[in-house]
């Protein structure tokens, strides 16, 4: 197994749903900090990993996935929810999840439709799955409000779906690819150049609010000319995103990408014969997408290995997330001359 591959695995086995990212962050800062990588949090808790004084690009990735929160107990002591993020509650269905409350107690649990039993609901198949359908079922023998509120489960309190991991053929399958495929290449990327970041004006940014939209808003250095975001590619009918490849984004819903940053990335994968396709994206916003609105005076380029089936049961490929190693790599040797 590729070492990006087992990276990948072991992040996506940390649950990370936006507003609960300290495991995931804390579990990097620590890999990092053993290769001799500085690193240190932002006030909204972005983790900046970097050892040059003065950084003039950022590598920007999210570790923060799709999730749910719970909202309120049921009469029959089972949990209702709202989402977090994009989730697409009918590839969902049927998950297995954790419920993990403020005082660290973790409880077990299933998505579920409401009144599931095909056996006595004839039009479950029909059922529209949304918030007001859907519950979730709780692994704890209860039968009423008061018996959940006595396991310290309240409102507020995280859900986190389980990422069904698996390895076959090359292609890596699971929850929350999106972003953490891009991740594992930040960090395999990360550990291949320690001993060269005192020496390269590079920061990468471990961004936690990007499923809901401001993650890239703030926390970037001063010295910042140009950030690089990495996030998933798409892949589907109307883009040209492969799994194998890695996807340059010319444009997405907030408008093209710097057009000297783009450019050079194609020349690059060009030259160095990666697998890449340029592309547009029409729905989707990114990191860069949250900086750009927020004022910040740098260039923004978008790349990312190609995921199948975004915001459900996701797969690329490891020739994917290579490739997105790859690109990131020539784009900083050709800046800096190493």
């Amino acid at each position: 197994m590729e070492r990006v591959v087992e990276i990948l695995r072991e992040i996506l086995e940390i649950p990370s749903p936006t507003g609960y990212t300290k495991e995931v962050l804390a579990h990097i800062e620590k890999k990092l900090d053993e290769a001799g990588i500085k690193t240190r949090y932002t006030n909204k808790g972005a983790l900046l990993a970097y050892n040059h004084p003065e950084p003039e690009l950022v590598i920007a990735g999210h570790v923060d996935t799709l999730g749910a929160m719970v909202k309120g107990i049921l009469p029959d002591g089972h949990l209702s929810f709202t989402k977090i993020g994009g989730l697409l509650l009918p590839t969902f269905e049927g998950e297995y999840c954790t419920i993990i409350t403020r005082s660290g107690k973790r409880y077990r649990g299933t998505l579920l439709l409401k009144n599931p039993s095909v056996h006595v609901n004839k039009d479950a198949g029909k059922k529209e799955r949304k918030e007001e359908n859907m519950y979730i079922r709780l692994d704890e023998l209860v039968e009423k409000k008061e018996d959940t509120e006595k396991l310290g489960i309240r409102p507020g309190d995280f859900i986190a779906f389980d990422p069904k991991f698996e390895y076959v053929n090359g292609f890596v399958k699971a929850h929350f690819l999106d972003d953490k495929a891009s991740v594992a290449v930040m960090i395999d990327l990360l550990l291949e150049l320690a001993d060269e970041l005192e020496k390269l004006p590079v920061a990468f940014f471990f961004s936690p609010y990007e499923e809901v939209g401001h993650g890239g808003s703030a926390g970037y250095p001063p010295t910042t000319k140009e950030l690089l975001v990495v996030d998933m590619g798409v892949v589907g009918e109307g883009v040209y995103g492969k799994e194998t490849a890695v996807s340059i984004a010319a444009k997405d819903s907030s408008g093209p990408y710097d057009y000297e940053m783009t450019t050079k990335l194609i020349e690059l994968a060009e030259k160095k014969d990666i697998p890449h396709v340029v592309d547009v994206f029409p729905y989707y916003g990114s990191d860069g997408s949250a900086a750009l609105r927020a004022g910040w005076d740098f260039r923004v380029a978008l790349i990312g290995p190609g995921v199948h089936a975004s915001h459900g049961m996701e797969r690329t490929h490891v020739k994917g997330l290579l490739a997105t190693k790859e690109l990131i790599r020539a784009y900083i040797e050709d800046k800096f001359g190493v």
